[in-house]
This record gives structure tokens, sequence and C-alpha cells, in this order.
């Protein structure tokens, strides 16, 4: 092994997705360094390769491209700028690579607050679920300066089965991320209610589900999350609150230009009623609950 790229790439946050691509990058013949809140999931992932850091700074202080993978905008200020954050640490030229859902306005905003430390930015959300991060079959959406891509390209193609380049400055990845979750969120909402239709009128679940996944009504987020709902697996691979948030995101982007997204505010507005019912840390299928006067799939 390369030891000396091996030491250059550093990843925080070691989620559903983060832990995936950590694996991804090791798979292909580097050892990150990683960090994440949790000590006892560093530690477990060092076991396999890479060197777990007790901080970001520490983590940064090891790294020329710093990939973070955490939950939201709040997160990414507290890794960069908090107590022990890697900004501090980082040095001029080093990249910081977002792979978070944000709003764009905010990832623009950030890639200039970096450039005046002489941090180089690259916006890249990611989509494709925890089982396509660990294959390293992921897509990244990433905007960023050709300069920040010619260090960092290594380890995003590690990590990412397709690696879109949308622009040259921050905000095209965010947005391409955010058009994204507008229509993950609908379909989700949108397989929900069909499924929810088909057990209140009777129909077998099982026999509804093969039929719609071999018509023309299909779509992926059907195929992949109605069947949770036939397995009553509500285990969160990705959560209700996680489409509180992205859909929010949908309609304040949208919000801005004036402009009218009537599917997707009733898909948040959905969601929002799942997450106060009760169910917000619940797999995102579980917006099917809100349907009254329905009997849904009990496990085994």
């Amino acid at each position: 092994m390369n030891t000396q790229v091996a030491s250059q790439v550093g990843l925080i946050g070691l989620g559903a997705m983060g832990s995936g691509m950590a694996g991804s990058l090791c798979r292909k013949g580097h050892a990150p360094y990683v960090f994440d809140v949790r000590s006892e999931v560093a530690q477990a992932f060092a076991t396999q390769g890479g060197t777990a850091c007790s901080s970001p700074a520490e983590l940064a202080k090891n790294c020329q491209v710093i990939i973070s993978v955490v939950v939201n905008a709040a997160q990414t200020e507290s890794v960069l700028f908090g107590e022990n954050g890697c900004a501090s640490a980082m040095k001029p030229g080093n990249v910081f690579v977002m792979c978070s859902t944000v709003d764009p306005n905010w990832s623009i905003a950030l890639e200039a607050r970096l450039e005046k430390l002489g941090i180089l930015y690259i916006d890249a959300p990611i989509s494709g679920g925890a089982a396509r991060a660990a294959s390293g079959e992921m897509t990244m959406m990433s905007a960023g300066k050709p300069e920040a891509y010619a260090i960092a390209e290594p380890f995003l193609s590690a990590m990412a089965g397709t690696l879109y380049k949308l622009g040259d400055k921050a905000g095209a990845g965010s947005k391409v991320k955010v058009i994204n979750q507008l229509l993950a969120g609908v379909h989700i909402a949108a397989a929900a209610e069909a499924m929810a239709l088909g057990l209140r009128e009777g129909v077998d679940p099982a026999a509804l589900y093969e039929v719609i996944t071999h018509s023309a009504g299909n779509s992926w987020m059907f195929e992949n999350r109605m069947a949770h709902v036939l397995a009553a697996d509500y285990t969160p691979l990705s959560a209700v609150d996680i489409f509180v948030k992205d859909l929010g995101l949908v309609l304040d982007m949208a919000r801005a230009s004036k402009f009218p997204l009537p599917l997707s505010s009733t898909a948040h507005q959905m969601f929002m009623q799942a997450s106060t019912a009760g169910f917000a840390k619940e797999d995102d299928s579980a917006v099917i609950k809100i349907f009254p006067g329905i009997d849904l799939p009990k496990k085994v």
C-alpha cells in the first residue's frame, strides 16, 4: 500500500452512508483517518483499516482531503468551526468535501468562508442509500474548483460509482441534490398513499406489490420502501425526519424565487404529520402510518 496516499484522506461521520464510504476507501487501497461523535464506532472501524481520531482537529492535522458525511448544515458548522473543529487545523490548499444535503445558498457561503482561510471546497451531496455507499456505487453530485478536484478526485472516485461535476463553484451540487430529494420525497409519499388505498380496499398487499413492481406505475421508491411496509420493518435506513428536513429545503429554495411546488408541499405535510404522530425516527416508509382505517402488515 502507498502509505503516503493512504495518509491524505479523512472522513468525518460514520453513519449509514459514511461507514460505507470509509469502507470503499479502504478497498481502494486508502487507509482513512476517521472521526465520529460516537468514539466506539470510530474505534470499531479502525480495526478494519484506517485510524480513529479523537476530534476533527486531530483528523485534519493528518489529512490533505477531509470528507464530511454528517446530517446537516449545523453539524457541518460544528465539524469545521466548533470546539476542536477541523478548519483550525487545516493547511492552505487542503480540501474540504461536504456531502450533506443543505441549502445551496449556505453551501455557496461556506465556500467563500473557507476560501478566506485558503481552504479549497467541493460541494458534493450524495445519493443511493447505504447499500450503494458500502459497495462504492453511490452517486455524487459535486461542484468545485478544478484545483480542488485535482487533489480530491481519486478519493471521490473511490467512493462513488458515478461522480458528476456540475460546475466550478459551490451551489450546483446542492441544487441538484435538493431537486433529487423533491422527487424522492414525493415518490415515497405517493407510494405510501397507493399502498394505503390498496389496504383500505382489501387488496392483498403482497399481490399489489408484485403487480405494481411489474407495471408502469412502479418507481424505485415504491419497490424499495413498500418492501419495508410488507415486512413491517421500520428500522430507519432513512428516517421520516430526514424528509421533514429535505423537503423543507426544497420548499425554501423554491420560495426564494416564488416558484410553486404543490406536490412537494403536500408530501412535506405528510412527513410532518408522521413526525408529530411519533414516527420521526422510524424509516421514512412509516409515512404510511398517517392514513386512517387501515391494517398494516405485521411481522411474521
